[in-house]
């Protein structure tokens, strides 16, 4: 039966018997099925299977309930003005000398779930070279390794592994044993595929092997929460003083610990404490899609894309209305999130991603946002900082740029060159022949000079020789069939190149 039978009803009609045995009847093959899928395992597995499957009986549950988008359009506010704070605020107010003894009251947590296939490459994509051979797990273990040094503190580093992440990562560990810095992981959940026909689990088993490989997904990172309890490290921090997680996305080389956020913090008084903060950024025309902050309900709010009524898609994307957008870095209260599991009050939105399996099948995969658990935290704010910490490398385009002279590395910290006159990151676009890391890397002999550069497009089968510079706008297209070869030490300033360009040695 279809998930358009169940929601018939509309969004004001109330529930009909109809549809509540459907629901029911839904939810108890569903049952029915995830225990037949756990009496094909046993021992430890099967026993975090079921902790698993618990987790995802809740979601399913209450996909099944939904009705409609998730927010009543007209209901939604800006936030009010002291909600959302500029960084200039918080950074003006200096740093005390016992700043250490704020460090060590948190723990950097880094979403570690992902792999890098988008870019071409097998394995985690936290373990892929982005600048002067470091990965980027490298430049975040010599980043929390230098503050530990600097203020002779004790940040640990916590990975949030999924089943895709966890074996590769884990090996890698082992390099950084003699490192000042300790480094914990835990695994997101595992959830089943489900049939978009049937609403019935995909896997036959629970193996990862074969087909039955594609059957299985990590559920997002809005499973941090649960994962974290369960996997006791969120007890174990605890015990050893830390009051707060800086949460970010491995790929995001900007989300570094910012210690006046942290001092902002843990200056407030211990009744007014704010239980969580969302890094915002100005919204670009690149960022449109990008969740944003409202007010609902007299609560600080994400809004996704994904939540938006078809009819209001274009006033969200509208730099006009929604003039921030959330970079995902967040900072959170851990004795705020134990309170809120154990009362089991973390209430996020469910997004259903719809995909579509190697044989043609069409699933689902229920997921959920970290970020969208704002609203269950007390004393929630949003801080305005600056673009330079919004730095993700999703695409070998923004590669390109990490890898630039348009940026210099410290400590494993990337920072925007003080030779560079504005402080804006070039458009960087590049075709579908640069795509995977290898190519990429191939077509280039050096990364060109980019300090002078603010667009770049290049098209076909183009190729880069040494120490080529590229200033203004330059825009670089090979026909097809046709092949470019930039001359080592060409300078293009503002120039189109097109046609068919081929340096031969003679």
């Amino acid at each position: 039966m279809l998930v358009a039978e169940l929601n018939r009803g509309g969004l004001n009609a109330g529930m009909t018997e109809f549809q509540e045995k459907l629901r029911q009847q839904h939810e108890n093959s569903m049952h029915q099925e995830l225990e037949k899928l756990l009496s094909t395992t046993k021992g430890v597995e099967a026993e975090n299977s079921r902790k698993d499957f618990e987790g995802f009986k809740h979601l399913f549950h209450r996909f099944l309930q939904v009705k409609g988008p998730s927010v009543d359009w007209a209901k939604i506010n800006r936030p009010p003005e002291d909600s959302i704070q500029p960084y200039e605020r918080i950074h003006a107010k200096g740093l005390p000398e016992a700043i250490a003894a704020s460090l060590n009251k948190l723990a950097v947590v880094k979403l570690n779930g992902g792999l890098g296939t988008s870019m071409g490459c097998k394995g985690p994509k936290s373990l892929i070279s982005v600048r002067n051979e470091n990965t980027f797990l490298d430049l975040t273990v010599q980043q929390i390794e230098h503050l530990n040094k600097t203020y002779s503190a004790d940040v640990p580093l916590v990975l949030m592994n999924s089943f895709n992440t966890d074996e590769d990562t884990k090996k890698i560990l082992q390099k950084y044993t003699h490192h000042r810095v300790k480094i914990h992981t835990f695994n997101q959940s595992r959830y089943p595929r489900i049939n978009k026909e049937s609403l019935l689990p995909v896997a036959t088993n629970m193996g990862l092997i074969g087909e039955n490989g594609e059957a299985w997904y990590p559920p997002g990172h809005g499973d941090i929460y649960t994962s974290f309890c369960n996997s006791g490290l969120l007890d174990k921090l605890l015990s050893e003083g830390k009051e707060y997680i800086f949460v970010s996305n491995i790929d995001n080389l900007g989300a570094t610990v910012d210690l006046h956020i942290l001092n902002h913090l843990m200056s407030q008084p211990a009744d007014k404490r704010c239980e969580f903060v969302m890094e915002v950024t100005d919204k670009t025309r690149a960022d449109v899609k990008g969740g944003t902050l409202i007010q609902y309900d007299n609560k600080l709010r994400l809004l996704e894309i994904a939540q938006v009524p078809k009819a209001h898609v274009d006033e969200f994307k509208s730099v006009t209305k929604f003039k921030i957008f959330n970079t995902n870095n967040l900072w959170i209260s851990l004795p705020a999130i134990k309170r809120l599991h154990e009362q089991n009050t973390l209430d996020m939105e469910i997004i259903v991603n719809p995909k579509t399996l190697d044989g043609g099948l069409n699933v689902i995969q229920l997921e959920t946002a970290v970020g969208a658990a704002i609203k269950c935290f007390d004393n929630a704010l949003g801080i305005n900082v600056p673009r330079s910490r919004f730095l993700p490398v999703k695409t070998t385009s923004d590669l390109l740029l990490v890898m630039s002279n348009l940026y210099s590395l410290e400590a494993g910290s990337l920072t925007m060159s003080e030779k560079r006159e504005f402080p804006t990151t070039p458009h960087v676009k590049l075709g579908s022949s640069f795509t995977k890391v290898q190519d990429f890397l191939r077509r280039f002999e050096s990364i060109p000079d980019m300090l002078e550069l603010d667009h770049l497009t290049v098209s076909g089968d183009v190729t880069f020789g040494k120490q080529v510079a590229l200033k203004g706008t330059v825009i670089i297209i090979a026909n097809h069939g046709d092949r470019i070869d930039i001359p080592a030490g060409a300078m293009l300033e503002n120039k189109i190149v097109s046609g068919n360009l081929r340096i031969l040695d003679h």
